[in-house]
């Protein structure tokens, strides 16, 4: 029977239980087990296939999602009144499972814009970056005053001109884990491909000091770099004009750069999943893993991320892992990420949301089983800090949070200049400098939010379609936006406030 014609999935010859494929109610009786229902299950949800005793391993994936906190009877709901957290122990069998991918057949290419330093960008704005909160509200004038002047109206290779506005930047140590992190996420869009020009405003006084920013891109020889301080520029007014005036002199320059045939080499993937649902690890999340093996194979590069959404499938990526020593810095980030929890009074499964609850996902084992499946087959090449610049080609994981803002500003800071985005609630978002593909899990909310989602998966649910052709056509969208194509969320006008650097430290 295919899963175009069946009411339940079953997803392992291990697991104890299977997930609704429909709304289910009480004395429906599903194949192939012939379980006649004893409670009512909403479609995305969970539901036994034999008796579970308390204390009893629940089963997904084949993995470990939690244990039954009472007795769950044949044909009954599993879900958070039933199911919580098990001890957390895995054997991490560092490399034990890498296989290399396959060359591809002939190579792919893109149309992208090259950059000096060999890179190349998938847009090619104009970014007016700022050092603290203070100067926010002057990037933006500025950003605002070129656009209702028609300024770049004669420059047709230009996307626009984005201000990058935060929170941060004083009233915080000028050393540790916090200051590093944000002067790592600044420096990192500086630099990101995407950024055909740049200006940076700070105010003047603030701890995150623009001389220690700008370091080597005041060494840039094209003029598309631009730094100033709105106290030594002398004041709102002053600082509004200069920062229009860098712009229309950047401007020729960043204009000259027309798109290029590319080798896929040249992107850089960032993967992230939110408002995931019960259908996410079985339909968007291995889909795009599919998408994802093939960019690696043509020698592009994925960013994996939310370090606490792989908590609890670790042991499926260290497997994966290239070294030892690859692997053991990824197992690092989740002691790390288990006493920042405990140092916080926080725990590890308050990850799912209510929302991801309300859509089949219970515990943070089982969404972690799922999130890992945008990671595809290939090895494990790598292991990078928030916003740190990514110097390896292949699969590789950046340590963020699950906050799907704050997680996607790490891997544009770390270079990423494409995101896909799968959802299964339904989120709403873009982040410029590079555009975002969203992917939607499940058909229903396709059709209620078509207008902001460029892919649906839930096809391979209601019509049978196999995870290795959805994996080709989120390839072929990949390479489409990264050519120019305007994605769902640009369209919109999204990517405007989802710069969320991640804050670490005392905020004083």
């Amino acid at each position: 029977m295919s899963i175009a014609q069946s009411k339940t999935l079953h997803l392992n010859s291990d697991d104890n239980i299977v997930v609704a494929l429909e709304n289910l109610r009480i004395g429906d009786k599903v194949s192939p087990h012939e379980i006649e229902l004893k409670t009512p299950v909403l479609k995305g949800h969970k539901l036994s296939i034999r008796q579970i005793d308390k204390g009893e391993n629940v089963i997904r994936y084949g993995q470990i999602i939690g244990s039954a906190t009472e007795i769950i009877q044949s044909g009954c709901h599993v879900h958070s009144h039933n199911l919580d957290m098990s001890d957390h122990t895995q054997d991490y069998a560092y490399g034990t499972k890498v296989v290399p991918l396959e060359a591809p057949k002939s190579p792919r290419t893109f149309m992208g814009y090259p950059r000096a330093n060999g890179r190349f960008g998938t847009r090619n704005y104009i970014g007016i970056l700022t050092s603290v909160n203070c100067s926010g509200s002057v990037a933006r004038f500025i950003a605002e005053a070129v656009e209702k002047s028609g300024v770049l109206d004669e420059y047709p290779n230009i996307d626009g001109v984005v201000p990058i506005v935060h929170s941060s930047g004083c009233g915080m140590a000028s050393s540790g884990e916090g200051y590093d992190t944000l002067f790592r996420t600044l420096s990192g869009y500086a630099q990101n491909p995407n950024f055909g020009g740049v200006i940076l405003i700070g105010l003047g006084c603030e701890v995150m000091q623009l001389p220690s920013l700008v370091g080597d891109l005041v060494k840039r020889k094209d003029g598309t770099f631009h730094y100033m301080t709105i106290q030594q520029t002398g004041g709102t007014r002053k600082s509004i004009e200069s920062g229009i005036s860098a712009i229309k002199n950047m401007a020729t320059v960043v204009n000259e750069v027309e798109r290029v045939e590319a080798p896929l080499s040249g992107l850089m993937l960032g993967m992230q999943c939110g408002g995931s649902d019960g259908y996410s690890g079985i339909t968007a999340n291995p889909a795009l893993g599919v998408a994802s093996d093939l960019l690696v194979k043509h020698g592009g590069t994925s960013i994996l991320s939310e370090t606490s959404e792989v908590y609890g499938a670790e042991h499926l990526l260290t497997r994966r892992a290239l070294s030892a020593e690859i692997g053991e810095d990824l197992i690092e980030l989740i002691h790390w990420w288990e006493a920042y929890c405990e140092k916080h009074d926080g725990s590890m499964d308050n990850n799912p949301s209510p929302g991801n609850k309300k859509g089949g996902l219970t515990t943070i084992l089982e969404k972690s089983l799922g999130a890992v499946a945008k990671a595809g087959s290939a090895p494990l090449a790598g292991v990078f800090k928030f916003g740190e610049q990514i110097s390896t080609q292949g699969l590789v994981f950046m340590d963020s949070p699950g906050y799907d803002p704050c997680s996607v500003t790490g891997q544009i800071a770390s270079g990423a200049n494409l995101i896909i985005f799968t959802t299964g609630r339904g989120s709403v978002s873009g982040f410029k400098p590079s555009p975002c593909i969203k992917l939607a899990t499940n058909s229903d909310m396709f059709s209620r939010m078509e207008e902001d989602m460029d892919v649906n998966c839930g096809d391979i649910i209601e019509d049978g379609i196999s995870l290795e052709t959805k994996g080709e056509e989120i390839f072929e969208e990949i390479i489409a936006i990264a050519s120019g194509k305007k994605s769902k969320s640009e369209r919109l006008g999204f990517g405007g406030v989802e710069f969320v650097p991640w804050q670490l430290g005392a905020v004083m």
